[in-house]
């Protein structure tokens, strides 16, 4: 029995193939094969996309099915791998996390070859995978409790050559958004391995708790405006409309930039994601659950900043996040908007 991580097809052959990735059993999960797809058309650019890094992220799952369905008759050079289905167990599941270990995959790259399912996972797309590629899309969404607009992000890279290109990729899928994040939890995401092998990392985000037809069609139009520029397919890129809002704007958040709830409460949202607000501007109210007496707790922009993303009305746990503010980026002391 094969115990290494191995593909059942050559991904070197020209033209389509289809196969699987073949991730060892292990003393907590019996052999997992993920389905792959490749179209090779030899010179030119090399791209993977992934879906399904989170289970309960189904958008990108769904457009990456979608990608593999047109781009045979697309796609002019270079080469194209899908991988619809990064964490098969999670999705199966509705999952963040992996249920068999609890784990984010997206927290535990490059893997160990020796370790749990998701670790093995990780190690198996790091080591066959990853090395094909030059660019990387990994198609998530923001997850069910939250709104949040079609976006890409990405982090801040010290390399500033590699900073611009993932810059520049990030806005050529022209969605409403292109949002630097920096914050603390990085070890083990996926992107960050691949930033430091020097790769250009791209992660879609789409938040919303369902999953609708308006909004796939946005997202599926961001990823071929990428592939557009890529010159893996050709066309004129166009920009999604969302929410009757053309244009895009570059932003930048921090872990200073989250508004959390003071208390426990049902969270009320008042603002809508891409709103520009003051400082002072009511962003939510936070209602007691036990109390009817008790006073209703305002949540306040504490600066000039737009929504980046917010809680929709659920409750929460004292210290929970309920919002998140970002700004204009500012590159070498010149603002973009």
């Amino acid at each position: 029995m094969n115990q290494a991580p191995h593909l059942t097809f050559d991904l070197d052959k020209p033209g389509m193939s289809t196969g699987h990735l073949v991730v060892p059993q292990g003393a907590d999960c019996k052999e997992l094969s993920l389905p792959v797809f490749s179209l090779n058309k030899r010179k030119g650019p090399r791209l993977l996309v992934t879906g399904g890094n989170h289970g309960n992220e189904l958008e990108g799952v769904l457009v990456a099915r979608r990608l593999i369905e047109w781009l045979p008759e697309a796609q002019i050079c270079g080469r194209v791998i899908v991988l619809p289905v990064l964490n098969p167990l999670a999705v199966e599941a509705c999952s963040r996390n992996t249920p068999l270990d609890g784990l984010n995959l997206n927290r535990v790259f490059p893997g160990r070859a020796d370790g749990s399912v998701t670790e093995r996972i990780a190690d198996a797309v790091s080591r066959l995978l990853l090395p094909m590629a030059d660019t990387i899309f990994d198609l998530h969404s923001f997850g069910p409790p939250w709104d949040f607009p079609p976006a890409t992000t990405t982090h801040p890279i010290a390399d500033t050559d590699l900073m611009a290109k993932t810059m520049k990729m990030a806005e050529a899928f022209k969605l409403p958004m292109t949002l630097v994040w920096e914050y603390d939890d990085t070890a083990g995401m996926f992107d960050i391995v691949a930033q430091n092998q020097g790769k250009v990392f791209v992660c879609a985000e789409f938040g919303g708790g369902t999953v609708g037809a308006a909004n796939l069609a946005i997202y599926e139009a961001g990823v071929r405006n990428a592939l557009i520029a890529l010159g893996l397919v050709e066309g004129k890129a166009e920009h999604p409309t969302f929410r009757q809002e053309k244009s895009g704007q570059i932003l930048e958040t921090n872990p200073s930039d989250e508004l959390k709830s003071p208390a426990r409460g049902i969270f009320e949202p008042r603002r809508s994601v891409l709103d520009e607000v003051k400082r002072g501007d009511l962003i939510g109210i936070l209602h007691p659950i036990d109390s009817l007496s008790a006073a209703s707790v305002d949540i306040r922009a504490p600066t000039r900043s737009t929504v980046c993303a917010i809680r929709s009305g659920a409750h929460v746990d004292a210290g929970e996040e309920v919002a998140m503010l970002a700004r204009p980026l500012k590159v070498s002391g010149m603002e973009c908007a």
